[in-house]
C-alpha cells in the first residue's frame, strides 16, 4: 500500500492538477496509519466538512461572499468596498481579488474531492474495521461529497447544459493522484455526478440514522429533537453531513440541471414526503428574545455546513458598515416588496434584514447573526434547504400541471406568512415569479447565481436592473495554474 502522507482532519489546498497536490501540512500521518481504524475514517470524512466550512468555501465565499456578489443579491459600495467585491459585481474577471477568490474556491473543492478519493481507495479493503452501519455511512458520504463538489465546480466553471450540452466541462477526479485528472464534456460530468450520487443514495438507503422514524430534527435545547441523542457521536446531527435526504436533494438539483424533470421531481418529493424537515414556526422566527430566535430557519435545513469559526467573518462582511456587503434600503424594500401587505408580513423581511442607522441607512443581513452569550442552535451555513425542494418540484411539474406547480410555489410563500397565491398557466410568468421568490429565500446562501445561469435568465441587480446572462459573465475562467500544469 502506498505510503502517502496526509493531514489529520484536513489536507491542505489539493486541486485537480499536480502543483496543488504538492502540500506540506503541519500535522502529517501516513494513509496506512490513518485508515487502519474506524476512527481514522471518521476523522478523514470530518476533515472534508471542515474544509468546506473555511472562509474560502461555505464559511464565506460560497455563501454570503463571492457568489452573492456575482449574483447581485447584496451590494458592494464602489466608494467604501474594502473587500474587492465591487469588481466582482462589475464582472471584471481579470481583477486580482476576484481571481484569488475564484482560484481558492476551485482549490477548495478539489481538496475535498482528493480527500474523498483517498478515503474511497482504502475503505473497501478495510471493510472489516467497521461496526454496524458505519461502512455504508462513510463510503456513501465520501461518494456523495465527490459528486456534490464536482457538480458545483461544473456550475461555476463550465457553460450551462442549457446552452451547450457537449461543451467543455471540468476535470472529474476519481483517483488520489498527482496526475492531472481528465477533462470531460458537460454531459459526461453530469453522468459521473449522477452515478456517484446514486451509488451514495443506495449505500445510505435504509441505514442512515436520519431516515429512522424516531429521528427528529430541531433545536435540541428547547424541543423534543433527537438529533443529538444517539449514543454514537458520529450518528448525531446528521444534517451536518451529506445524509440520505441531502443526497436526494442534490440528485434533484442535478436532474433539474440536466432537464430530466421526472427524476428531479421524484427525488425532490422523496425529501418533501418524508416530512422530516418541518417548516419554521412564526413564533420562532420572530421571537423577541434574540437568543431564542430562529434566524436561519434551522429546522428546514436538509444539509448544512457546521461552521462555528465562520461567525466572525460573516458578521464582519454582512453590514457592520458599508465596507462589506449589504442591502440599500430601496433595494431591500423592492426585493421583499415591503410596500405591499404581503411583503410587509413576509417572515424573511421581518427577520433577515435589519435597518442600520447612520448618514446613509442600510439593511444588514441577519441570517447568520449570533448572540454573544447564547443561541438556539449552532452556526450552520445552509447548503440544501426544504424550500428548494418545493421550487424544484414546482419547476419540474409545470409543463404537466401548472396548477400543481403553483401549489408547490404557494406552499413556500404560505409558510413565509404570505397569503397571496399565484395561479398561472404562462411558463415565463411562472419562472419570473419563481426566481423572484428564490432571490428572497436564498439571500446570503450563494444559490441564486446558479439559478440565473441554469435558466439563462438575466441577473437582477440590487437596484432592480437586469444584467444579461452572457457566457462571459456566467462561466468563470479556469485557474491559470490549472491551464498551465494540466495542459488544458
Amino acid at each position: 500500500m502506498k505510503k502517502i502522507f496526509i493531514a489529520i482532519l484536513l489536507i491542505g489546498s489539493l486541486a485537480s492538477c499536480k502543483k496543488w497536490l504538492d502540500v506540506k501540512p503541519q500535522t502529517q500521518i501516513s494513509a496506512d496509519e490513518l485508515f487502519n481504524t474506524e476512527d481514522g475514517f471518521k476523522e478523514a470524512i470530518n476533515g472534508m466538512y471542515s474544509k468546506m466550512a473555511t472562509t474560502d468555501m461555505f464559511g464565506r465565499e460560497l455563501s454570503a461572499g463571492q457568489l452573492e456578489a456575482v449574483g447581485q443579491s447584496l451590494y458592494a459600495d464602489p466608494l467604501t468596498d474594502n473587500n474587492g467585491y465591487r469588481q466582482s459585481q462589475l464582472y471584471n474577471y481579470k481583477n486580482q481579488s476576484f481571481i484569488n477568490r475564484k482560484d481558492s474556491i476551485w482549490k477548495g473543492y478539489y481538496a475535498v474531492i482528493a480527500n474523498a478519493n483517498n478515503l474511497l481507495e482504502h475503505i473497501d479493503v478495510q471493510k472489516n474495521l467497521f461496526k454496524g452501519v458505519n461502512y455504508n455511512l462513510i463510503k456513501g458520504e465520501a461518494l456523495a461529497l465527490r459528486g456534490f463538489c464536482h457538480f458545483d465546480v461544473l456550475r461555476l466553471f463550465a457553460n450551462t447544459y442549457y446552452n451547450k450540452t457537449d461543451g467543455q466541462g471540468v476535470p472529474y477526479s476519481t483517483k488520489f493522484t498527482r496526475d492531472a485528472s481528465p477533462l470531460y464534456k458537460i454531459s459526461e460530468v453530469l453522468t459521473m455526478v449522477t452515478k456517484d450520487l446514486t451509488d451514495a443514495k443506495n449505500l445510505l438507503a435504509g441505514i442512515d440514522p436520519i431516515v429512522d422514524k424516531s429521528y427528529k430534527v430541531g433545536y435540541g435545547k428547547v424541543d423534543t429533537a433527537t438529533e443529538n441523542t444517539d449514543p454514537e457521536l458520529f450518528h448525531q446531527f446528521r444534517r451536518t453531513h451529506i445524509n440520505y435526504y441531502a443526497v436526494c436533494g442534490e440528485l434533484a438539483r442535478v436532474y433539474l440541471y440536466a432537464g430530466d424533470y421526472a427524476n428531479a421531481l421524484s427525488n425532490a418529493l422523496e425529501v418533501i414526503n418524508a416530512n422530516k424537515f418541518p417548516w419554521s414556526a412564526q413564533s420562532d422566527v420572530v421571537n423577541a428574545n434574540t437568543q431564542l430566535r430562529d434566524w436561519i430557519m434551522y429546522k428546514e435545513i436538509i444539509f448544512g455546513i457546521y461552521a462555528p469559526n465562520a461567525s466572525y467573518s460573516l458578521d464582519q462582511l454582512l453590514g457592520q458598515n458599508t465596507t462589506g456587503l449589504y442591502l440599500p434600503i430601496a433595494g431591500g424594500d423592492n426585493l421583499f416588496e415591503a410596500s405591499t401587505s404581503a411583503g410587509g408580513n413576509d417572515l424573511r423581511y421581518k427577520t433577515w434584514v435589519q435597518v442600520q442607522a447612520g448618514a446613509t441607512p442600510f439593511y444588514k443581513l441577519m441570517k447568520y447573526y449570533r448572540d454573544g452569550t447564547s443561541n438556539l442552535y449552532d452556526q450552520m451555513v445552509p447548503a440544501i434547504r426544504l424550500s428548494e425542494m418545493y421550487y424544484i418540484a414546482a419547476e419540474a411539474t409545470f409543463d404537466q400541471s401548472p396548477s400543481d406547480a403553483c401549489n408547490y410555489y404557494n406552499t413556500v410563500r404560505f409558510n413565509r406568512n404570505i397569503g397571496d397565491s399565484l395561479q398561472t398557466t404562462n411558463k415565463d410568468e411562472f419562472l419570473q415569479a419563481l426566481t423572484k421568490e428564490a432571490r428572497k429565500e436564498f439571500i446570503g446562501e450563494g444559490q441564486i447565481f446558479y439559478m440565473y445561469k441554469r435558466l439563462n435568465m438575466p441577473i437582477i441587480s440590487v437596484a432592480g436592473t437586469p444584467i444579461a446572462a452572457t457566457p462571459a459573465i456566467m462561466t468563470w475562467p479556469f485557474p491559470d495554474d490549472e491551464l498551465t500544469y494540466a495542459n488544458r
